[in-house]
């Protein structure tokens, strides 16, 4: 008899996919080495940095606020952008070895 998924495990996995997905957009993740690298940025400067409108901008932002990426503060009229958990960068760090090992394993059948 095959036994399923203990329910702490689905939602483990639920919440680690919703996670990625919302990392899942080349400038999402533009927008998080970003934030890494230079510390909070307002939308427009995140929009600009992109090439995107701002209200494309606003919605890749707030969603990947409510996966628990970033954090917001207002200042005024503006609302300036943090990385929450700067451990993602790390994250991204693995997902660069393994493209590196990908691209390795398909020079060596290559040669």
């Amino acid at each position: 008899m095959v036994k399923g998924i203990d329910p702490k495990t689905r939602a483990r996995c639920d919440c680690r996919a919703r996670v990625l997905k919302a990392m899942a957009h080349p400038s999402r993740l533009i927008m998080l080495e970003e934030l890494a690298k230079s510390g909070p940025k307002c939308v427009c400067e995140l929009a600009a940095l992109v090439e995107l409108d701002m209200s494309t901008a606003s919605r890749h932002l707030s969603l990947m606020k409510e996966a628990g990426l970033l954090t917001d503060e207002k200042r005024g009229q503006m609302t300036y952008y943090h990385l929450r958990t700067p451990c993602v960068i790390k994250f991204l760090e693995c997902v660069d070895g393994v493209i590196a090992e990908g691209l390795r394993t398909q020079l060596s059948f290559l040669r």
